[in-house]
């Protein structure tokens, strides 16, 4: 579903990534872990297709990103650490415009933004404007939209940062139905925790460089996956 080969990235004279391959399969939860500044976002920009990169090559669903980003970007759906969302629109609105931008019919966008903003509890928001809504709102809001066109690939970056409890339970339910269903997800996080339970596979990134990748067991042996982290990346 995701292919990096080999992605180099630099910003200045800093690799930001260095030389990163990886590949995230069908069905698949793949957590990617480091520090800040260890070049995660970077890499999740770079496959979202928000970042042109120097070198290296990266396949979504079989298509290239720097050949045809369109066909990429209509598989994928990306939430970055902060979303951005036009406050200026209503919460409804906001979520129609995404879904008109990925073609998504009428009855189906219904359903589907009916069903999602019930499981996040935020409904009756829908009509406010973005504006007035709390950081996790706004985190629920990117979230639904994003579930909208039902991506083979959800990308995302910190996607339990400003989460209550139970919208982070959602999430990971809704993380493993997406799966279940042939999709994938590539997702930074810092709880790793969270990252040991739900991941089929992880990868650990240093200063820009892969430190190790692979099922989730393996990695962590007969450690905890916090305690391979930090031996690791010391």
């Amino acid at each position: 579903m995701l292919k990096i080969e080999h992605l180099t990235k630099s910003f200045g004279n800093k690799k930001a990534v260095d030389d990163l391959s990886l590949h995230i399969r069908p069905g698949e939860i793949y957590g990617f872990i480091g520090h800040n500044g260890a070049g995660k976002t970077t890499t999740l920009k770079s496959c979202a297709g928000i970042l042109q990169f120097d070198s290296g090559e990266i396949y979504i669903n079989g298509k290239s990103i720097k050949q045809d980003p369109l066909g990429c970007k209509k598989d994928i759906a990306y939430i970055p650490d902060n979303p951005d969302i036009y406050e200026f629109m209503s919460g409804i609105q906001y979520l129609n415009f995404i879904a008109d931008i990925y073609k998504t019919e009428k009855s189906k966008r219904e359903e589907r933004i009916g069903k999602y903003s019930d499981l996040f509890e935020l409904t009756s928001d829908l009509a406010q404007p973005v504006s007035s809504y709390s950081h996790g709102m706004k985190q629920k809001l990117a979230l639904i939209s994003a579930f909208i066109h039902e991506p083979k690939l959800l990308i995302m970056d910190e996607p339990f940062v400003g989460l209550d409890p139970k919208a982070a339970f959602t999430v990971k339910e809704l993380m493993r139905e997406l799966c279940s269903n042939g999709g994938a997800i590539f997702f930074s996080t810092h709880v790793l925790e969270v990252a040991e339970k739900l991941c089929d596979s992880i990868a650990i990134i240093k200063s820009g460089k892969l430190i190790v990748s692979g099922p989730t067991a393996e990695v962590k042996g007969n450690e905890s996956l916090e305690d391979v982290f930090l031996e690791l990346v010391e």
